[in-house]
């Protein structure tokens, strides 16, 4: 939805050349931790309509799933109360869809007044911004009603207006503290102060769950440097934007907080849209021998990586288009393969996907989320590749079904693919504790699972030398299930409600039943405020049937906000687990993790129809 006038602009002004290559990245690693919204993995996401069901019935486990809020939205358009219930459906579908809900907050060009060029103006209109912020705390509120994670993306492009219209000046004059808002009635009345609303918006109404993402323009320097600017040393047009930004939020400010991602849109149109209707050549060269002074995805990587490396924040990409080779280079009326040509799609997701999303995790990105910027434009209903299936829809659900991609932790790379470590396609990191080849019962040599007292026979937990756990070593069990359920519950579309059972049981004679209804996509299964000490290591006891259609599990905690809601967490391939046995999973808190947990529990991913039982039970640490 984005114009990207600007950019349009340099296309048509400005001479390419092709100089030498530049410097080589870096050795020092990824910088700026992975906010616990992301679950530390690669997360692959789509735009998606309020109310539709193509990602559910993709049968893909995507992981986020976003939509513009634009002017409006507070009432659903005049077609509702204007009590912010539009937002607040769309969390809650989108999350029991097992998707983190995402909003591209898009309002400020259609408040009154006009549009792109006149984003100033309108932050000079103490009215106009009363409104605005009004809206967005309500936004904040909902959010926080909500509880899951958010991630909200503020105003494409905006503050890429907001430099050029001021010449780089933060301090230009804007009508904040004055719109009259008690919230904001510490900040300055700048532009800096405009986008400090957010965060302190965020933190006046206690919405910690909320992941606040800062839109980065690529032109935004003044030099299009994705596209047009190739020559152009990279470092000083990344300084420019990030001196700009500093005061608006991306550095140490009065509000206490910094925004946690940066945001960034490879391309608003498909390539060849641009070419055919514009002359222009947005196509990037995918070879991994590209000069940095070319049209290319390095060139681009380069870009991500220097703003990775001043910042010390990751990189969301966001709206990229959805085009691919065998494309018709049509209007997209729906027919198969109709739409224009790209290549986005076949970077991340073609025969070296593998070692380009290595290379962009590198460089700090966690997320990729795909969407058409514009009508007409291609689309992932009818992305046909040459083999004649949806093109991304089969590619990312080959990848997010074998567990995807472990980000690098901070000051670490990902090595090639084959290099080891965290690697692309859901095999375990060498961090990840080893897993229980699964024997069934326990021969006597375990303390039982249960949390009977002692009342109930021990099923051979003390070595066959007595009857009940009267005697035995103190049982380590905090979750066996024999009096119930424990607060446990079921989330997401894969899931029905859970139950205690004694069809299986790792110790005493119950577990917790975890009934997959037949629907692909994720689950999860958690308890609140379990208090787990700091550092310790949580394990799960899981008993798995054969013949399931479960992809890979991931035993997580959350902690709450006094920890800015961290999350921790691995993916297990299920192939690492033996079926018709008890696997033993687990998940290790960092140092200095808080207590009670906010959430602790386990997360599945699922495909096909398969209808079936999983049993948990003596989750101990």
């Amino acid at each position: 939805m984005t114009t990207n006038t600007i950019r349009r602009a340099f296309a048509a002004l400005l001479t390419l050349t092709c100089l030498g290559a530049m410097s080589a990245p870096a050795a020092t690693g990824v910088q700026g931790p992975v906010p616990p919204a992301f679950q530390n993995r690669l997360m692959v996401g789509l735009f998606e309509e309020a109310g539709q069901n193509w990602m559910r019935d993709s049968n893909v486990p995507w992981d986020a799933r976003y939509r513009y809020f634009t002017k409006g939205w507070a009432d659903n358009w005049g077609y509702g109360a204007r009590d912010g219930s539009w937002a607040a459906s769309f969390f809650t579908e989108t999350k029991a869809l097992g998707y983190v809900p995402v909003v591209t907050y898009y309002q400020l060009f259609g408040e009154p007044g006009g549009g792109e060029q006149e984003t100033l103006a309108k932050l000079k209109n103490a009215s106009t911004m009363r409104s605005y912020f009004e809206d967005v705390k309500l936004l904040l509120q909902r959010a926080k009603t909500f509880g899951g994670p958010v991630i909200l993306h503020v105003e494409p492009d905006a503050v890429g207006f907001m430099q050029f219209q001021t010449a780089s000046n933060p301090n230009a004059p804007a009508a904040i503290a004055s719109s009259g808002m008690p919230e904001l009635a510490g900040l300055p009345n700048t532009v800096a102060g405009w986008s400090l609303a957010f965060l302190q918006l965020r933190k006046a109404v206690g919405a910690n769950n909320v992941v606040l993402g800062l839109h980065i323009s690529a032109w935004a320097s003044g030099k299009d440097i994705a596209f047009n600017s190739l020559t152009d040393p990279l470092q000083p047009e990344v300084d420019k934007v990030v001196n700009f930004l500093k005061p608006l939020g991306l550095a140490t400010n009065v509000t206490g907080a910094t925004y946690d991602v940066l945001v960034g849109d490879p391309l608003d149109r498909d390539a060849d849209f641009y070419r055919l209707t514009q002359g222009a050549d947005h196509l990037w060269d995918m070879s991994d021998s590209a000069s940095l002074t070319s049209r290319s995805y390095n060139r681009y990587a380069e870009w991500l990586r220097l703003w990775n490396q001043t910042t010390g924040k990751r990189w969301m990409l966001w709206q990229i288009p959805l085009g691919n080779s065998n494309h018709l280079n049509i209007n997209n009326g729906g027919g198969p393969r109709q739409g224009y040509k790209d290549n986005r799609t076949e970077y991340f997701f073609g025969a070296s996907g593998d070692a380009h999303r290595r290379k962009f995790a590198n460089v700090g990105v966690i997320a990729l989320l795909y969407g058409a910027g514009a009508g007409g434009q291609s689309s992932y209903q009818n992305d046909q590749g040459t083999d004649g299936q949806p093109y991304l829809k089969q590619r990312a659900s080959t990848f997010l079904n074998a567990g995807g991609l472990i980000l690098p932790a901070a000051g670490t790379t990902l090595p090639p693919p084959g290099g080891g470590g965290s690697t692309d396609g859901g095999t375990v990191d060498a961090g990840t504790p080893p897993v229980d080849g699964g024997t069934g019962t326990d021969g006597g040599t375990r303390p039982d699972g249960g949390t009977d007292g002692g009342t109930r026979p021990d099923a051979g937990t003390d070595g066959g030398t007595g009857t009940s756990d009267a005697g035995t070593p103190a049982d380590p069990s905090k979750y066996g299930f024999e009096s119930g359920t424990q607060g446990f519950s079921a989330a997401g579309a894969a899931l029905s409600a859970v139950s205690t059972s004694t069809a299986q049981a790792y110790a005493g004679i119950r577990s917790l039943a975890v009934p997959f209804n037949g629907t692909s996509g994720k689950g999860t299964v958690a308890v609140a405020n379990a208090a787990v000490p700091s550092a310790r290591t949580v394990t799960f006891r899981l008993w798995l049937p054969s013949g399931s259609k479960i992809t890979g599990v991931q035993p997580y905690t959350i902690e709450g906000a006094s920890a800015n809601w961290r999350w921790t967490g691995s993916w297990i391939p299920v192939g690492n687990l033996k079926a018709g046995a008890w696997n033993a999973i687990t998940v290790k808190l960092p140092s200095g993790s808080t207590s009670p947990l906010y959430q602790l529990g386990v997360e599945f991913q699922t495909t096909g129809t398969w209808k079936g039982t999983v049993y948990l039970d003596g989750v101990s640490w």
